[in-house]
């Protein structure tokens, strides 16, 4: 037995079916921020040819977590809102499955090129005031979950905050940051997050949550340098795409991050396609340049990818992988980008053929690891 055969078996007793802050449990996880969305234009999954409610399907094949963006006051429509939050969460949980809550604390998409200030909070010129803000709304946003029994087990303090957070729209700096003013405010959502662990007497996992693991180094080094305190995880996207590590090394990097930041590590967007095909008039985001060579893009080829990355993902330490968009399929909804889904040749059914699920179902399968 080589080494890298040895994490796998290691890797594999540590495996258990559920999702929780237990860490001998393994997340195995599905972003599905989009279904409310899509359904509501007409978009229908399917599985053995026959319709299916997608949450229930999801955690049938064996999904432990869900996880969840939400907008403070959504500007493209009224998806991704606390109401559309809600509902998702309620889905996610009569299917038995825990969420993760993602706060992007804007009204549209936060990245690593976009932390855009809610327009509710764009004329704040007082730091006080404005960590004041975080702080409420999140604490009144948990506290309304849990009132509907819907307090989600973590939450994301921010979505890929590579750069600072809560910035205005028509001055966005992305190669530099105020550290002091950042850390104000991230340490803001984390203390929200833990006064309504107190409130409601229940544990809730915080995560700070960083684009592609090569990023973490530094980028958690600055923060805990100038003060971040509080979080009990590192989230890392790992698109192969837009990373420099190649695919065998993530064992090292979870490894060294873990170890680095004394954090638990997992990894909440990760996506891969299996066909180059497009299934409407939207351009995909994921082309050829998202391939490895060991993982063509076929049915079998996506599952693999994602098998072995969570594989690398528990030989090196992490807990956990969320697939983002697995549900994001074409219907007649629009983007600000245009009709469709970005995102078809990379979710879990197949749209050349009426939206069936695709074997990379597979993936939340246990006993693949």
């Amino acid at each position: 037995m080589n080494v890298k055969q040895l994490w796998f078996f290691i890797a594999a007793i540590l495996v258990i079916t559920a999702c929780n802050n237990d860490k001998k449990k393994i997340c195995l996880g599905a972003d599905l921020s989009y279904i409310n969305e899509i359904e509501s234009c007409g978009g229908i999954y399917r599985s053995n040819g026959e319709p299916v409610d997608p949450f229930q399907l999801f955690a049938e094949k064996g999904a432990n977590l869900v996880r969840v963006r939400l907008w403070h006051t959504p500007e493209i429509n009224r998806f991704s809102g606390f109401e559309d939050v809600r509902k998702t969460i309620k889905r996610a949980k009569e299917n038995k499955m825990e969420v993760l809550l993602d706060f992007h604390y804007s009204d549209i998409w936060a990245d690593p090129h976009n932390q855009i200030i809610p327009r509710a909070w764009k004329d704040i010129r007082d730091l006080t005031v404005l960590g004041d803000s975080v702080f409420q709304y999140t604490l009144k946003t948990l506290l309304a979950l849990n009132n509907d029994g819907l307090l989600p087990e973590f939450v994301q303090v921010g979505n890929e905050t590579n750069i600072e957070i809560l910035q205005p729209a028509d001055s966005m700096v992305v190669d530099s940051i105020n550290w002091p003013r950042n850390i104000f405010l991230l340490n803001k959502g984390i203390s929200a997050v833990k006064e309504a662990s107190k409130v409601t007497g229940k544990n809730i996992g915080i995560m700070i949550h960083i684009a592609q693991p090569e990023n973490a180094f530094w980028w958690f080094t600055k923060a805990i340098k100038n003060g971040l305190v509080g979080f009990d995880w590192i989230g890392l996207s790992y698109y192969p795409k837009w990373s420099v590590y190649p695919f065998q090394d993530i064992p090292v990097a979870i490894d060294s991050i873990r170890k680095t930041f004394s954090k638990r590590v997992m990894i909440v967007e990760t996506a891969y396609p299996f066909t180059l095909e497009n299934a409407d008039p939207a351009g995909n985001i994921l082309g050829e340049d998202a391939l490895i060579p060991a993982y063509p893009a076929t049915h079998q080829g996506q599952l693999n990818y994602l098998t072995d990355l969570t594989k690398n993902v528990i030989a090196g330490g992490g807990e956990g992988v969320i697939y983002w968009e697995p549900a994001w399929i074409s219907s007649d909804c629009r983007t600000p980008w245009g009709h469709g889904s970005h995102w078809d040749n990379a979710t879990f059914f197949d749209g050349k053929n009426k939206y069936e699920a695709l074997p990379a179902f597979g993936f939340f399968d246990v006993k693949n690891y």
